[in-house]
């Protein structure tokens, strides 16, 4: 235990009381930069942390590291490993007390490989390099060093980008009785995988074993997952093309294909990766439905509407049946593309796999039907809304309305109104500013009158630019409409006072 050192000054070497090499170390041991990426959970972000352990955790941020020894002393508390295990999970922000608390523990039991691990863990993330190799050596005369141990070392040494000190520790790990076997190998892989931007760093690991080690298909999965995160597709084809002459086709790396699937679609390479699952299919290798799901979610980010159909034609192909979030996904996107012909298509066959349309399905279409000017189309798509209880929105409504008028259809736009009117369609200014110049624009003033006089006394607001053009139109004809107008103007300022 007194190989825990916290006031250890020198960077280390060479351990004289076992002959091991350790990388060294040029931070120092008293004032630790610790790694901005991690931001280190504390005894006041765990509500269910216990009491004990809660006191003990206090008394190792408010007490001098000095006097934590003898404060835990006087508390009468035993150190369980499950308490121990604990409070150094919580005692990241503060390494040095971590020590102290971890030294106390140890004095009255043996401590468990566990706790241990979480000591080099705190000291490597703290960057107290000098100490975490005390503990790795004291470890290894206990004999409980393993991969873990390492592990935590890899990603301390990478988060600290320290990379070199990272291969030196593959590199003695034997020395500690730790195997450089392919686990390890993955282990550092995953590291620098996971870092970002880090990858040729990784290649360059590899480089260096890959005549000692052999890499298996978990090595591969690692390495797409980590050109998926730098979105390097050249370099991923490289690395799938290698794993499948290695190891083949085969259902258990599924997972990987998706990776570089998904890959290939995100970097704009859909036409190549539908060829590679064309050949997955003929190898009995499908991909799943969550794949198929995470593709078409990025085709429509990238509004490739021709691509996600072809997506969506192998999908069904192969027995997977689309749900209702993706059938809304392409309609959406067939008619952010104004391919209404195939929305319809699309729209039709949903009942036959399982997925009914809901107003969100009905409202994108009838929003397309609306902006391409299908003036028929909207009028009996409207009445299908209205039997199959989706109707539209108030927003689709008003734009409705004011393209029906546009396009001599006021009657089917009067339908929409008043449909709007009798069933609560709120809310209704919108559509009835755009009813009362729709009917004004027709010259139809009488009927402007009436519906107007009805929306005021429901209190639906008529906007002043609405008024201001009702004025010029009924101020054309003679004085009788002068007069009407003036009295509904006059009803109006009333309403909206």
């Amino acid at each position: 235990m007194e190989a825990i050192d916290e006031n250890t000054n020198n960077s280390i070497k060479v351990s004289a009381r076992n002959q091991v090499i350790i990388p060294s170390s040029s931070s120092t041991t008293t004032s630790p930069s610790r790694n901005p990426r991690t931001r280190f959970s504390t005894y006041y972000d765990v509500p269910d942390i216990s009491p004990t352990a809660r006191i003990i955790c206090k008394t190792l941020v408010h007490a001098s590291p000095d006097d934590i020894e003898s404060a835990l002393s006087s508390m009468g508390i035993v150190a369980t490993h499950e308490l121990v295990n604990e409070v150094l999970k919580l005692s990241y922000n503060s390494p040095s007390s971590a020590v102290n608390f971890f030294r106390w523990a140890g004095r009255g039991q043996k401590l468990l490989p566990f706790a241990w691990n979480l000591m080099v863990d705190i000291l490597g993330k703290n960057e107290m390099f000098e100490q975490m190799w005390d503990a790795i050596r004291s470890m290894k005369q206990e004999g409980i060093l393993s991969l873990a141990t390492f592990a935590s070392v890899f990603d301390s040494y990478c988060g600290a980008c320290r990379y070199n000190e990272a291969f030196m520790s593959f590199d003695v790990m034997s020395m500690y009785g730790v195997e450089q076997d392919v686990v390890a190998v993955n282990s550092i892989l995953s590291v620098f995988c996971r870092e970002g931007k880090q990858m040729m760093k990784a290649l360059e690991f590899l480089d260096k074993v890959k005549d000692s080690v052999p890499l298996d298909v978990d090595s591969f999965a690692i390495l797409l997952e980590g050109w998926d995160k730098e979105g390097n597709v050249v370099e991923a084809k490289k690395t799938f093309g290698d794993m499948v002459a290695q190891f083949g086709w085969s259902l258990q790396h599924i997972s990987s294909y998706e990776t570089f699937l998904t890959m290939l679609v995100r970097g704009g390479q859909t036409v190549e990766a539908l060829k590679f699952i064309r050949v997955m299919i003929e190898k009995n290798c499908l991909p799943g439905f969550k794949f198929f799901s995470n593709a078409l979610e990025i085709l429509v980010k990238q509004n490739d509407s021709a691509n996600a159909v072809m997506l969506w034609d192998i999908m069904v192909g192969i027995d997977l049946m689309p749900n209702l979030i993706m059938y809304n996904a392409l309609i959406g996107l067939l008619c952010n593309n104004n391919d209404i012909d195939k929305a319809f298509q699309f729209l039709d066959e949903m009942v036959f796999h399982g997925a009914f349309p809901d107003s969100l399905t009905y409202n994108m279409i009838f929003k397309c039907l609306i902006k391409n000017k299908r003036v028929h189309e909207v009028g009996n798509f409207f009445c299908e809304m209205i039997k199959n209880e989706w109707p539209p929105t108030h927003l689709n409504c008003a734009a409705a309305i004011s393209m029906l008028f546009d396009c001599d259809e006021p009657e089917t736009a009067i339908e929409i109104w008043n449909y709007m009117v009798d069933n609560g369609i709120l809310p209704l200014e919108e559509s009835a500013n755009a009813l009362l110049i729709g009917l004004r624009n027709l010259r139809r003033l009488s009927e402007v009158r009436r519906f107007a006089e009805d929306m005021l006394d429901r209190r639906i607001v008529v906007y002043e630019v609405t008024m201001q053009k009702l004025k010029n139109a009924f101020y054309k004809e003679n004085r009788s409409m002068r007069d009407k107008y003036d009295s509904l103007a006059r009803k109006w300022k009333t309403v909206r006072i």
